[in-house]
């Protein structure tokens, strides 16, 4: 005796060797001996061609005609599958015919439901009806995606991908047959779906590339200002009275938001005042008014490499900044300071200041550096004005304890981009342009920030202990610095913390009611979504200094280089804000300089290859 069994959704044959009631022992065509449940078999039957049986029954079912038994059993009712097999052949079916229709039923169940052994129940019109369009589609879209795979592979792009770029590359859809198609290419080609697009032409721009995904994750909407920058109403206080100080500013030559001042008016017997004086826009963006919120959702202005995207619009940057020959409003606080440098007495005002000049890096550093500060003999515009900050600047320094501070000795990097032809600059941390900014806004922030506190007036702090910073509502000591609070309030057009604590300032000085508690709720919601807004700036900043790094050595054709050992296997790059890890590199120490060889730039990954040459003789 024969059965006709179901295994794993599969039909199989087989002789029976033992027959348990429950279980079966069979033996397979090729001989293989398997136990089976007894509600597993579908049929029995005497036949000594075992071996075709199989093959038979797969023949008859290839040319059963599904529509037509699907109209036959078109109703409510369940059916049993040799009562339709004896109506289709006319006659009582054979074993073969009656496992060829259980075949065709149990390959078909878009046509027929299985509701039991040998029971089925035909789909009604309408589920079969959108079943095989369900199946068309899928069908139309197997071969779209082949035809697809085949143009990608070729490095040919389809035409219906032109207008889904944007999505494919940055948003996609992974249920889509574009995406799978592009996941199927890059496999076959052994390359990434970015590196695939490339060389298919869809990326002109690797450059375009980085920066697209960067706006399309936190500028959806494009980073212009809409009717909010064409037309902006500023209201600011008309009685401000006008400080007697001739001003001056220092920032680099693409600076447009100038938040800082400075100014030193002599005393008596040697001392002198120093006036630190920060723009107010705080004075005419109210809390909750329409450009309040567009500054509170994008919280600082972005940097990158011959961009940058503002916090607020021109139109108000232009009001505000400290630009030269003006009278502009500001915020300042004003330092006595003895002959010694030591600081006697300090006043916060509200005011306006007339901004004299605004002195530039480029041109200022060639007079106002280490060299010229020991010549007297020099003159340019406010130099004995810039000396006595220097001094002052010392003097602070020393009193944070920071005088040997190994970050003094640090480079920052400048880029400049015109044309798409980039030049990198170096300038060292602790030059006297430098020192004298730094350390005058490290002074109004610490200064600012214990008078909120010392008012128990709520702000936002930036403090660190243990190697980690955070921003909080509760001054603590920021040890990177040396002070013993830290609240950011000297860049109020450029990050939206800045202008929360300058509302918190004039609200001081005016003896009014601050606009913000504690527990506000704007006020925490801003410090939460601040770090982790500012974080992202500061990365994807960092990863266009990466690119424009790469296209810097591109474009001066650099094949070998110098490069200094930070630790282990990774390397920082000469002239270069750039860290690279050489796995070829053999045990040295930190600091030591050796040569690599560069090769295998990609712009896409922004990223290179690398080998170490040889160490440098020191």
């Amino acid at each position: 005796m024969n059965v006709f069994y179901e295994e794993s959704g599969a039909f199989k044959v087989g002789t029976i060797l033992a027959d348990n009631t429950a279980t079966l022992q069979v033996e397979a065509s090729h001989g293989k001996r398997i136990k089976i449940k007894t509600a597993s078999v579908l049929l029995r039957f005497e036949t000594p061609l075992l071996s075709e049986f199989m093959n038979q029954a797969q023949k008859i079912a290839d040319e059963l005609d599904t529509d037509f038994l699907w109209a036959c059993c078109a109703s409510n009712e369940e059916f049993v599958s040799d009562s339709l097999a004896a109506e289709y052949f006319g006659h009582t079916p054979s074993p073969i015919e009656a496992a060829a229709v259980l075949i065709m039923l149990h390959r078909s169940p878009m046509y027929f439901y299985k509701k039991g052994r040998g029971r089925y129940k035909a789909a009604p019109p309408e589920a079969l009806k959108a079943a095989l369009a369900s199946q068309e589609k899928k069908r139309q879209q197997a071969e779209l995606q082949t035809r697809y795979v085949s143009l990608l592979s070729a490095f040919d792009l389809p035409e219906e991908f032109k207008s889904q770029l944007s999505s494919l590359l940055y948003k996609s859809d992974k249920n889509t047959v574009e995406w799978k198609a592009l996941e199927a290419a890059s496999a076959a080609c052994h390359l990434s779906i970015p590196r695939l697009l490339e060389k298919c032409e869809a990326i002109p721009s690797s450059h375009d590339y980085h920066v697209n995904k960067f706006l399309l994750d936190y500028f959806p909407e494009g980073t212009g200002f809409g009717a909010l920058g064409a037309d902006i109403e500023i209201n600011d206080p008309l009685d401000l009275p006008v400080a007697d100080v001739a001003a001056f500013s220092i920032d680099d030559a693409t600076t447009t938001e100038i938040d800082d001042a400075f100014s030193v008016t002599p005393l008596k017997l040697g001392s002198f005042r120093v006036g630190i004086h920060i723009a107010a826009p705080a004075l005419g963006i109210t809390t909750q008014s329409a450009l309040d919120q567009v500054a509170a959702h994008r919280l600082s202005t972005v940097y990158i490499p011959g961009r940058k995207i503002t916090m607020l619009p021109e139109t108000v940057i232009h009001h505000y900044t400290l630009g030269e020959e003006r009278l502009c409003p500001a915020l300042s606080l004003y330092l006595d300071v003895a002959d010694d440098f030591t600081v006697t007495a300090t006043e916060s005002r509200i005011e306006k200041i007339n901004v004299v000049t605004n002195l530039r890096h480029e041109t200022l550093e060639q007079d106002f550096n280490e060299t010229t500060l020991r010549d007297n003999n020099i003159q340019y515009p406010f130099c004995d004005e810039l000396k006595l900050l220097w001094r002052f600047s010392c003097k602070l320094e020393e009193l944070r304890g920071k005088t040997n501070d190994i970050n003094n000795e640090k480079i920052d990097y400048s880029f400049e981009i015109n044309d798409d032809h980039v030049t990198i600059s170096e300038r060292r941390r602790g030059s006297p342009i430098d020192k004298v900014v730094s350390e005058l806004m490290i002074y109004v922030n610490t200064e600012w920030g214990k008078q909120l506190a010392d008012a128990n007036i709520a702000g936002i702090y930036r403090n660190q202990g243990n190697g980690k910073v955070k921003m909080s509502t509760s001054p603590a000591p920021h040890q990177g610095l040396g002070v013993s609070q830290y609240a950011w309030s000297s860049s109020p057009m450029r990050r939206y913390i800045d202008l929360i604590n300058q509302r918190q300032l004039i609200a001081m000085l005016r003896n009014e009611t601050p606009p913000y508690t504690r527990q506000h709720n704007d006020l925490l919601i801003t410090l939460r979504n601040f770090e982790l807004i500012y974080s992202a700036y500061g990365e994807f900043q960092r990863a266009m200094e990466r690119y424009w790094c790469l296209r810097w050595l591109l474009q001066e054709n650099i094949q070998k280089t110098s490069a200094q050992v930070i630790k282990e296997n990774l390397v920082k790059l000469d002239r270069l804000p750039f860290i690279v890890r050489l796995p070829s590199l053999p045990q040295v120490s930190p600091g030591t300089f050796v040569e690599i060889e560069i090769s295998e730039i990609d712009l896409l990954e922004r990223s290179l290859s690398a080998k170490f040459l040889h160490k440098q003789e020191t």
